[in-house]
């Protein structure tokens, strides 16, 4: 059974950082791709960045390319989102997923979710 801990959410200023992190358990085949989703309240869940846990391709949504950067740890299982810059428009629910492809992961049909994570852009 595949587990998935999200950590690091608050509430930063415009302009701000925050880093999220998500930390894998349970069978590592279907933890092999590791990514972020989010949800706005009203709006549809959108894919924000992946990557294999154990390093190598990337996938960004173009709305936080340059500002947001995924990365991971294959010794500790766990994958981060560095965020910066953050706008007013960041605000939502983040949920880690992950899936044995990255592939099928940005296609929007994760294997696994975590319970998700709020992240609040207010002045």
């Amino acid at each position: 059974q595949v587990q998935l801990v999200e950590s690091g959410g608050g509430v930063v200023q415009p302009g701000g950082s925050l880093r999220l992190s998500c930390a894998a358990s349970g069978d590592r085949y279907s933890n092999n791709c590791i990514g972020w989703f989010r949800q706005a309240p009203g709006k549809e869940r959108e894919r924000v960045a992946a990557t294999y846990i154990g390093g190598g391709s990337t996938y960004y949504a173009d709305s936080v390319k340059g500002r947001f950067t995924i990365s991971q740890d294959h010794a500790k299982n766990t994958a981060y989102l560095q965020m910066n810059d953050l706008k007013a428009d960041d605000t939502a629910m983040y949920y880690c997923a992950s899936d044995l492809f990255c592939g099928k992961l940005w296609d929007g049909s994760p294997t696994s979710w975590g319970q998700g994570i709020q992240v609040t852009v207010s002045s």
